[in-house]
């Protein structure tokens, strides 16, 4: 099979599309012929060596695949040769064959693509998380959401409008900010300056943001501490901004603010049943027309220019490499 292999750490470009066997699925996992492989910005830490994951050489990169299960490893129930799943894979995504724990492989809603169902695993299980549980977010509460056109902020501003909050979503530019309302957002500001922080609590009237979506931190983290309501939760999703924040904590005491740190990855092997609560959930959205993950494709030939694209913040969505024929997608 062809895969693309980091045998050092650099700069994607470095990678080399390989030759390889295909991998053989252990007991409790399955192999997945690929139809999809979504990316994430962590794949180019990890490619750069900058990730708390450091896999030994040569590694496959990629944590998100969606395709047709192609090999049952024993003592595999539930799943048949055939059947049109998407899985979260412990790397190993891009490529023409993954191998996926049974327990982290879910089958595809009808009507769901193979690029839209590799977008779904760690943006929009992370975005649920996020809102359901660590937010325990309600209806008709206002939902800032941060990087709106971001993959993360694309399912947290969509499941946000599932769950029945008003949304405001920021972005950099005009293009991002007409696809957040896409999306389903309410409001969009663009995040450039300190404007945005007026215009929230203009819009919220002086209430402020209920509950803040921040994978940004750095500034924007700063800024959203002076719009948050009281009694606000700020979710810490992630640091794309660069700067990892700190703030005084006078400013939390008075507003009666909750800073709440999201790391789904930690968050799913401490309680395994999680995946599979969330699946579910997500998947009634997709069907009731409630989510939809918007994909930018490219072929899987064409990774390294997609990671080129996802690290100069070029996509809106997610970016997904298109595996074999495009007309099977």
């Amino acid at each position: 099979m062809r895969a693309w292999q980091v045998h050092a750490n650099g700069e994607p470009d470095q990678m080399r599309l390989d030759e390889v066997p295909a991998p053989e699925p252990a007991p409790g996992q399955v192999r997945i012929r690929n139809h999809a492989a979504a990316l994430n910005f962590f794949d180019i830490l990890q490619i750069q060596g900058r990730y708390q994951d450091k896999p030994p050489f040569p590694f496959i990169p990629g944590a998100e695949v969606a395709g047709v299960i192609d090999v049952l490893g024993a003592g595999v129930d539930g799943f048949q040769p055939g059947q049109r799943v998407l899985a979260i894979v412990h790397n190993g995504g891009f490529a023409e064959y993954s191998v996926a724990q049974a327990t982290r492989t879910f089958p595809i809603p009808e009507g769901m693509s193979y690029p839209e169902a590799a977008a779904i695993p760690t943006v929009y299980h992370t975005s649920y998380l996020a809102l359901e549980q660590r937010a325990a977010m309600q209806p008709g509460e206002w939902l800032l959401v941060h990087a709106g056109a971001s993959g993360v902020g694309m399912a947290a501003t969509q499941i946000g409008k599932a769950m029945g909050a008003r949304v405001i979503a920021t972005a950099g530019s005009a293009g991002k900010l007409e696809f957040s309302r896409q999306q389903g957002a309410d409001y969009t500001l663009s995040y450039s300056g300190t404007g945005w922080v007026e215009e929230v609590k203009r819009i919220t009237g002086g209430h402020g943001a209920d509950v803040i979506f921040d994978p940004v931190g750095s500034d924007v983290f700063d800024l959203s501490t002076k719009c948050i309501a009281p009694g606000g939760r700020l979710l810490v999703i992630g640091f794309a901004g660069g700067r990892i924040p700190s703030m005084a904590m006078n400013r939390v005491l008075l507003k009666g603010i909750s800073i709440i740190g999201v790391y789904w990855g930690a968050y799913v092997n401490a309680h395994p049943d999680y995946l599979a609560k969330t699946h579910q959930a997500l998947d009634a959205m997709y069907r009731a027309g409630r989510i939809r993950p918007v994909a930018r494709t490219y072929r899987l030939e064409e990774a390294v220019a997609a990671l080129r694209d996802l690290g100069a913040r070029g996509v809106s969505g997610k970016a997904v490499l298109v595996i074999g024929s495009p007309a099977a997608c």
